[in-house]
């Protein structure tokens, strides 16, 4: 018997147009015969965080019901059907140290750091690293980008307070590599798409590129008939359905592009963003999603919007400004505002997931082998509650899906990063005002 199975590098490319396009996982890649588990291509476990502002209507969100198989609350009715990769992680909390009120500044400052940041207005900000970048430091060197991070809203200009008391850099991101290294988050689809697929340049160049309206595909259109004539079925399928996809998100962008150079009126709008929150957050999810098949990261944040956030969404009914209507003062008619804002944003997340879960990767699918953090740094957003936090945690990582831990009152969201941080082989007895791992992801 002749085994010519032909076996790919999982660190494979094709080039062109200035890019290089990194393969999906293909069948290609495993050596004949060799068992999934053992295979040095297979599949890697992926981390996500996904920051929402201004807290949530707890009471629309929390599950009645511990333990498996609990209803689904409003809110979280959107992700019903992802419900077998599916945990609610309640009563945690955000530090808060004494009797000292949150903010929205520390609400996203104290997410992922599991700490209280200092009070400062100026340069000399203080958090901790975050649980992103503790993953990235075990699963994320062997890869182009160690982490990616991105948002919808950039309010990096503002400098000095922007929260009484606290420095506008705890509100402009979630993620730090250190204590007092905040990090950028990238707002513009266009930038992202070069970071995962190259061709940098200036402002002034992208926009004479898409003019050309040339495909960084058409550019490996020969790379990619050499190689699909030494892959399976299996194999060309899913590198068909992948480069699709890329075409799609590119598309995607050159639209938007084209719309913003049409628009004169206001010349300063940042090429690549588009005017709609549900294409602006589809698109930057696509890109993760591409991100993660083609192991360009392992590892990424997206702050949905941003604390304080003034957006309105007419699209669903609501034209009172977010931050505003979310203090609501228990009325019900803003109150049910603030679910629906909850719940669209719950819908974007689901959307996500369903991409996840449509890209097969070896013996599942993208979703399988992936741990999504879902959630915010404030629970009631009328008294700046720090506690009880709405987390989901999603992806084949979580275990015995359709579950609701309930933990103790007022659990330091840090004992929830010391048991991720174990999960990707960081054994931790402190995670900011952690101090206990809660074992919930198994």
């Amino acid at each position: 018997m002749f085994i010519t199975k032909r076996s790919l590098s999982r660190r494979a490319i094709l080039r062109g147009l200035g890019a290089g396009v990194s393969l999906p996982l293909l069948d290609a890649m495993f050596p004949a015969f060799t068992p999934l588990a053992k295979a040095a291509a297979r599949p890697s476990l992926r981390f996500g965080a996904i920051y929402t502002p201004n807290g949530a209507i707890m009471q629309q969100f929390t599950p009645k019901t511990v333990g498996t198989g609990f209803e689904f609350t409003p809110i979280l009715k959107p992700l019903e059907p992802y419900k077998d990769s599916l945990l609610v992680i309640t009563n945690l909390t955000r530090s808060h140290p004494g009797s000292q009120v949150g903010d929205h500044a520390v609400s996203a400052a104290g997410f992922l750091t599991g700490v209280w940041p200092k009070r400062t207005e100026a340069e000399d900000v203080l958090a901790n690293t975050t649980i992103d970048q503790i993953v990235a430091q075990q699963i994320g060197q062997d890869t182009p980008l160690p982490s990616l991070e991105v948002a919808t809203e950039d309010f990096t200009g503002y400098v000095g307070g922007c929260s009484p008391g606290f420095s506008c850099a705890y509100m402009n991101t979630i993620s730090w590599s250190t204590p007092t290294t905040p990090l950028p988050m990238e707002t513009n689809p266009r930038a992202v798409f070069e970071r995962i697929f190259g061709e940098p340049g200036s402002a002034a160049q992208r926009m004479k590129r898409t003019a050309n309206e040339r495909s960084i595909l058409d550019s490996i259109a020969d790379e990619t008939r050499d190689l699909e004539r030494g892959l399976g079925s299996r194999d060309r399928s899913r590198l068909n359905d992948y480069l699709g996809n890329i075409r799609e998100i590119e598309r995607r962008i050159q639209q938007t592009e084209a719309h913003s150079k049409a628009r004169v009126e206001t010349p300063e709008a940042p090429v690549g963003i588009p005017d709609a929150f549900e294409d602006h957050t589809g698109i930057l999810f696509d890109l993760l999603a591409a991100a993660y098949q083609a192991d360009v990261t392992r590892v990424f944040t997206f702050m949905m919007s941003r604390e304080l956030s003034q957006r309105t969404y007419p699209q669903i009914g609501v034209t009172e400004q977010h931050h505003s209507v979310s203090h609501h003062q228990n009325n019900p008619e803003k109150m049910a505002q603030v679910v629906k804002i909850n719940v669209y944003f719950m819908q974007q997340y689901a959307k996500f997931l369903a991409k996840l879960r449509s890209i097969e990767e070896g013996d599942g699918s993208l979703l399988d082998h992936s741990l999504i953090f879902y959630g915010a740094g404030m629970g009631d957003s009328n008294a700046h509650a720090s506690d009880p936090l709405p987390v989901i945690a999603s992806g084949g990582a979580v275990g015995q899906g359709h579950r609701h831990v309930q933990l103790p009152l007022r659990t330091p969201v840090g004992c929830l990063w010391m048991n991720v941080a174990g999960k990707f082989g960081r054994k931790m007895d402190t995670f900011g005002d952690g101090t206990e791992k809660v074992d919930v992801i198994s």
